[in-house]
Parts: structure tokens; C-alpha cells; sequence
């Protein structure tokens, strides 16, 4: 990773944030580009002498060009695009509105779309790169009706990833295009998510920030198509596909992620 030119979006805290400073720390040469300004600086400040920060909306096409005029300036090339911009949601199927799935599709998908149509032309010039985007879970097992659109907006960039990944593979493959899937991670994203949410910094077991970068990390040192950040989270995708019947399996699921019931409620006289 020394000396790479590592472009992250999303890069003003979560797992954006600690990409950043892992890969500082390893050597590489990271462009951070997000909306807020200040959290942006002091991500930056931590991520080695040669960051460069750019103030971007990734869902403006115009925009994500100028993060990429931005690193060229001053690195020349670019290695490694990160898609890790994103934006959850709190509202089941039958209360979206069209502003909620729209929203959803151009924060999740199109912002992504944009960075890899961006950085390609840049990539296929150089014979490599690498694009990385980061899913979820969701984007593989409905885990969670209630983050309906997030969860359709992440299945369609695990499709535009792999579709992606196979128009390359014959003339270009050295330019490796990966998706990660993250579960639950001890992040502002939840309290961010659209409609408002849980705060998945308070969930146990939830994933730390610095786990999720160290495979990012792993995945830019070593390519490879497809990564989960736990063990075990396969295998459970695996299973949800292979049931007989998924509404089954979606009752397990369910079932599974309901609370215990707590004590009952005391008597008031």
C-alpha cells in the first residue's frame, strides 16, 4: 500500500475516516473527499503528511470529476477508488415516498456510478486500478424491512459492481473492481439515516470502524472480487439463497433479530 494513491469518499468519519488513517499510517498517498469541511480536516490531519482533502457532493457528477482532477494534480495517477459515500433510511416499503427511494438511489448508487465512470477512462489509460465499493449486507440478505430502500439501493451496486467487474475482465484485468459487504458498524449512521434511526454505536456487538478498514485495507493489498468484514456472514448469505422457500428463511431472520421480551410492565393503582 506505500506510496499508493488511494481515492475515499464518504472520508469525514466512519469507516471512510478510518480507511484514511490506516492507509496514512501504511504509506499510501489518500485523497478524502466528503461534504463537511471541518470533519474532513481533521480526518485529513490524521492520515498522513500527503493527504489531500477536496470538500465534494458525490452526488453531483461535476463534482466527483473534481476530486479526480484534484488527486491527478497533485499525485499525477490515481490506484485505488474508493466508493464509500452513503446514506441509510428508516421507513419500510409501504411508507416510501418517491423523494425517499430517489434519494436513496442517487446517494447510494448513483454517487458510486459517477466515481467509477469518473476514474475508469484514468484506469483503462494505465492498464490497472482498482475500484472498491462499499455495500452491506443488506445488499445481500433483506435483514432489516425497515431500511427498505437502503437495502434496494445496495443490491443494485453489488449489480453495477459485478457488471462492472465482468465488461473488464477480458481486456482489462488488471483493473480489479470489489465489493465489500459490512454488517452493523459502531458508527453516526444510523442517527444520520433518513426518518431518523438507531444508534449503531450503541448496539452490541456492533463491528468497529477500524475492523472494516483493516479488510479494505487487506482487500487494496491483496484484490480480490468479493468480501464480507466478519466470518460467517457468507455463509449466511449462502443459506438465505439456497432455502427452498426464502420466506422461511425471512421468518428465521425476523425471529432472529427480534428483542426478548423484558419484564412486564408494573400495575399502577
Amino acid at each position: 500500500m506505500k506510496d499508493q494513491v488511494i481515492v475515499i469518499t464518504g472520508a469525514s468519519g466512519g469507516i471512510g475516516g478510518a480507511l484514511a488513517r490506516l492507509a496514512g499510517s501504511r504509506g499510501a498517498r489518500v485523497v478524502l473527499a466528503a461534504r463537511r469541511s471541518t470533519e474532513l480536516s481533521e480526518v485529513a490531519a490524521r492520515s498522513g503528511a500527503d493527504a489531500l482533502e477536496v470538500v465534494a457532493d458525490v452526488t453531483r457528477r461535476v463534482d466527483v470529476q473534481r476530486i479526480l482532477a484534484a488527486a491527478l494534480e497533485r499525485f499525477g495517477h490515481v490506484d485505488v477508488w474508493v466508493n464509500n459515500a452513503g446514506r441509510g433510511i428508516t421507513r419500510p416499503v409501504s411508507a416510501l415516498s418517491d423523494e425517499d427511494f430517489d434519494e436513496m438511489m442517487l446517494v447510494n448508487v448513483k454517487s458510486a456510478l459517477y466515481g467509477m465512470q469518473t476514474v475508469l477512462p484514468h484506469f483503462q489509460e494505465h492498464s490497472r486500478g482498482h475500484i472498491i465499493n462499499v455495500s452491506s449486507m443488506l445488499g445481500r440478505v433483506p435483514l432489516m424491512p425497515q431500511r427498505s430502500a437502503y437495502t434496494a439501493a445496495k443490491h443494485a451496486l453489488n449489480a453495477l459492481t459485478a457488471s462492472l467487474r465482468m465488461e473488464l475482465r477480458g481486456r482489462w484485468p488488471d483493473i480489479h473492481v470489489s465489493t465489500v459487504s459490512p454488517g452493523v458498524v459502531a458508527t453516526e449512521f444510523g442517527v444520520h439515516a433518513l426518518g431518523g434511526g438507531f444508534d449503531s454505536r450503541q448496539v452490541p456487538n456492533a463491528q468497529p470502524v477500524e475492523e472494516v478498514a483493516a479488510v479494505i485495507a487487506e482487500l487494496i493489498e491483496h484484490p480480490q472480487a468479493d468480501v464480507y468484514t466478519r466470518p460467517g456472514m457468507r455463509e449466511q448469505v449462502a443459506a438465505y439463497f439456497a432455502a427452498e422457500d426464502m420466506g422461511v428463511a425471512e421468518g428465521r431472520i425476523l425471529s432472529a433479530a427480534r428483542p426478548a421480551p423484558g419484564p412486564p410492565e408494573p400495575t399502577r393503582s
